[in-house]
């Protein structure tokens, strides 16, 4: 098992910027690919990036490309997602989720382990 904590979420104006952790706990994190997604009112749960086990493959909502960047540091069992350019369409609660999966995917029920989110809230 895994477990996920995530933080880094808060208010910023349109145009910011936001750095969200997700800290892993428990099994060997470098045996895990993580995805960040986000879920606002009304609306599904929806795949922003993922990571592969080593970092070095990465995928992104085409929304975000360019803005966002994910990336992690298996030393510190913690995964990140840089935002910039934040629009208040960003306006979600973030999770992280962990798999096992040699490659990245983007299915929310693929994802084995998920953290209880960070609320991310964008004004115009």
């Amino acid at each position: 098992q895994v477990q996920l904590v995530e933080s880094g979420g808060g208010l910023v104006q349109a145009g910011g910027s936001l750095r969200l952790s997700c800290a892993a706990s428990g099994r060997t994190f470098s045996l895990f690919a993580v995805g960040w997604f986000r879920q606002a009112p009304g609306n599904e749960r929806e795949f922003i990036a993922g990571i592969s086990r080593s970092g070095g493959v990465t995928v992104y909502k085409d929304s975000v490309k360019g803005r966002f960047t994910i990336s992690r540091d298996n030393a510190k069992n913690t995964v990140f997602l840089q935002m910039n350019s934040l629009k208040p369409e960003d306006t979600a609660v973030y999770y992280c989720a962990a798999n096992t999966s040699p490659t990245v995917v983007r299915v929310p029920s693929s994802f084995d382990y998920w953290g209880q989110g960070t609320q991310v809230t964008v004004s115009s």
